[in-house]
């Protein structure tokens, strides 16, 4: 604390300058005293604020005042300037408190349909990510937590696949199945994420039994999805959808690519649907179009266009997974489309969002 002595006041008290104290520690506001000149014959009953400047209009002058009434007036100014100052300089208990970092909410992000093909790459780049909590949604935990292990060519529907291996060392697994599930238990299992990535599609099967599956997966279930998410107080959502998904809207309905896709379960027809839900759902989102997926590593430059740009190409779903992780934290793709492909120097090849 600052001891103010005979001589500060007397310098204080003759000063023609207004003393501004501003502790180095304040919380971008300075504390301020100001005393004005002769102040000392305006003491003679400061205000319970020590505010001294309220008693400028009743000064008294020095002929009014014996020596006995001045040394009192006086010494009471320094007392109430001694405490003054000390209240000034010295950092108040909160000032001295070291600042607690601010904290930070930890990040949960879940991966819906984990287990394909995009998911379990989307999966495979978050768990290795520090500072996050990565959680796999699926249909059946114990299906999953051996399969995501294993790397292994597999048979599903009318696609062979080649999956690779996926460290799921620091991933949780829960429970979601847009068919079967109700939004009160898929928001369950989204309670304390922060982030969805809706790597979700419907497998081509029978052919009389693909456009309701198409339609419970692309469609009803994914609208679950988007629901669930808004319901459990997720922040960001990213889809994974398609190119050409709003292809009749841009006069693409005949194009080869739209005609191809479209026949497995008129399965763009259903993603658009969902997609429109998304963007008028209020939530943060990004919508990723990529073209026909392959499970092979890029061999060319990722290529993002606007939307409703691309009507071929192809990418490695390498490539859509680091967009995806990417688009949950980047804010120049805050409720964008994302159209995206691989530059590798040649002609885009016809769209077939089926190809592996």
């Amino acid at each position: 604390m600052m001891k103010v002595t005979a001589t500060v006041l007397v310098s204080i008290l003759l000063a023609k300058e207004t003393y501004s104290f501003a502790p180095s520690n304040s919380l971008q506001q300075h504390q301020t005293s100001t005393i004005p000149k002769h102040a000392f014959l305006m003491a003679t009953s400061p205000d319970s604020n020590n505010n001294f400047d309220s008693q400028e209009d009743s000064t008294t002058t020095t002929s009014s005042i014996d020596r006995r009434s001045l040394f009192t007036q006086t010494a009471y100014f320094v007392a109430t300037a001694t405490a003054t100052a000390g209240s000034l300089l010295t950092p108040t208990s909160a000032q001295a408190a070291t600042p607690k970092p601010t904290e930070t909410k930890q990040q949960t992000i879940v991966v819906a349909g984990a287990t394909g093909q995009t998911g379990r790459r989307i999966l495979e780049r978050l768990a290795g990510q520090p500072g996050l909590t990565v959680v796999g949604g699926v249909r059946n935990i114990d299906k999953a937590s051996k399969t995501l292990a294993e790397s292994s060519t597999v048979v599903r529907g009318a696609m062979v696949q080649k999956v690779g291996s996926v460290d799921t060392a620091g991933v949780g697994l829960k429970r979601i199945d847009v068919v079967e599930d109700s939004v009160d238990v898929i928001a369950a299992s989204l309670a304390g994420a922060t982030g969805l990535v809706i790597a979700t599609g419907f497998i081509p099967g029978n052919p009389l039994k693909m456009n309701a599956e198409a339609h419970k997966v692309d469609n009803i279930g994914t609208i679950r999805l988007i629901d669930a998410a808004k319901k459990a107080g997720v922040q960001k959502v990213v889809m994974v959808s398609s190119i050409l998904t709003n292809g009749r809207n841009w006069g693409q309905e005949k194009s080869p690519g739209f005609v191809i896709t479209n026949a497995f379960g008129q399965v763009l027809d259903e993603k658009i649907i969902a997609e429109n839900y998304l963007r008028a759902s209020g939530l943060d989102y990004t919508i990723v179009r990529p073209g026909g997926l392959k499970a092979k590593p890029p061999t060319g430059a990722l290529k993002i266009s606007g939307e409703d740009t691309l009507n071929s190409g192809e990418i490695s779903r390498d490539l859509v997974a680091d967009v995806c992780v990417a688009s949950l934290t980047d804010v120049k793709a805050k409720n964008q489309v994302l159209e995206i492909i691989e530059d590798d120097g040649t002609a885009p090849k016809v769209f077939n969002g089926l190809n592996m």
